[in-house]
């Protein structure tokens, strides 16, 4: 099965879009700011529905993205060798460098009492511990987002035998993953994410399927407007009764999390004829820088406005420290892939190359020959 370019379009809009989104459920706050104080009316309950609600459907969705993209040239073409080899470099590797890199700074800043309190105190942890934050084995990372690629893999290397349970009994097996994902209180010790291997999945299911991924589109309006009406509805519920949520809320935000990624997609072929929604959908390899380096920078900014700043104004520093984060990723993300490629390749698992053939491709003339078929031909020649 082949992905048209509306389709990847599509794909690569949802990734920015819901990155970007995902920088708002980490914004950081503490027990003076939080949204459920009230203090500041409508703006709290608008943080709680970014974070706590819309944006929460960004994981599952972009784990179902992946486990289809696993299998979207079909199961005889599924190579685990081959597929673990190139994870291993586009997902683990930068899951390690970017998670111990962040672990070192904090190292050594907390030598002399710098980051403590907003990162873990490391100096006072258990290996146990330690291990944790440096390599995610038992709980979150110590750049918390990264938990996502590191679940991830984890997935990838599970494929085969998410592959086979698929192919011979995928119904009871999605259901089985479904409840465990959504019921609050149960417990994965594989990933740490429950929705993840669900979402995954599913994902490989509709590729074996050759699902029509388009079949949706003609109810894209209604199926978006249901989305953002149940978000909104769920942001209520969780406004109203967090920070601690009943088990009906929390179960609701679980089942809304992974279903919601339907309707996102469907918004997605609203938003994909736009030129915005081109423009963002060419920003390739953007997205994952975005979302490796957005929580050191949110969390240096917390430290700065906790110097400066007032409890009474910190709907200034959520508005401005989401925008300046966007501003400087974008920014470093072009300077890096431009002056330090190299380094940029390591850091992106090699996504900046593929923007740059995708450019040099879109650049070509139309009916001009790719760059690579004259020597292709003399090779079969």
């Amino acid at each position: 099965m082949t992905v048209d370019q509306n389709i990847s379009s599509r794909i690569n809009l949802m990734r920015i879009l819901l990155i970007c989104g995902i920088v708002f459920v980490h914004v950081p706050h503490d027990p003076d700011t939080s949204p459920f104080l009230g203090a500041n009316g409508w703006f709290d309950w608008l943080r709680v529905f970014l974070g706590d609600s819309l944006f929460r459907i960004g994981v599952p969705c972009l784990s179902m993205i992946s486990g289809y993209l696993l299998l979207r040239k079909g199961y005889a073409s599924f190579d685990y060798g081959k597929v673990l080899r190139s994870k291993a470099m586009t997902v683990f590797l930068p899951f390690l460098i970017w998670n111990l890199a962040l672990f070192g700074v904090a190292l050594a800043l907390q030598r002399v009492d710098i980051t403590v309190g907003y990162l873990p105190d490391l100096w006072h942890s258990t290996s146990r511990d330690l291990a944790t934050y440096a390599l995610a084995l038992e709980g979150l990372p110590i750049n918390v987002p990264l938990y996502f690629l590191r679940d991830l893999f984890v997935c990838i290397v599970l494929s085969p035998v998410l592959l086979f349970l698929m192919r011979r009994a995928a119904v009871p097996v999605l259901v089985v993953l479904f409840l465990l994902a959504v019921v609050p209180e149960l417990n994965l010790v594989i990933v740490i994410k429950r929705s993840i291997l669900f979402s995954f999945a599913l994902g490989m299911h509709l590729a074996l399927r050759k699902a029509d991924l388009k079949a949706l589109d003609r109810f894209a309006w209604p199926g978006s407007i249901a989305t953002l009406v149940a978000a909104v509805a769920l942001s209520a519920a969780i406004y109203d009764t967090g920070p601690t949520f009943p088990w009906s809320v929390e179960l609701f935000r679980n089942v809304l999390s992974i279903v919601g990624a339907f309707g996102v997609w469907m918004l997605s072929s609203i938003a994909i004829r736009s030129s915005l929604g081109q423009r963002l959908a060419a920003t390739g390899s953007l997205s994952f820088w975005v979302f490796c380096a957005h929580y050191p920078l949110l969390v240096l900014m917390w430290m700065v406005w906790n110097r400066v700043g007032t409890v009474g104004a910190y709907p200034l520093f959520y508005v401005g420290s989401v925008v300046t984060a966007l501003v400087i990723l974008v920014i470093s993300n072009a300077a890096i892939m431009r002056y330090a490629s190299p380094l940029y390749q390591i850091l992106t698992g090699s996504r900046g190359r593929k923007d740059k053939l995708a450019k040099s491709v879109s650049s070509r003339p139309v009916g001009s020959p790719h760059p690579m078929e004259p020597k292709l031909s003399q090779q079969r020649r």
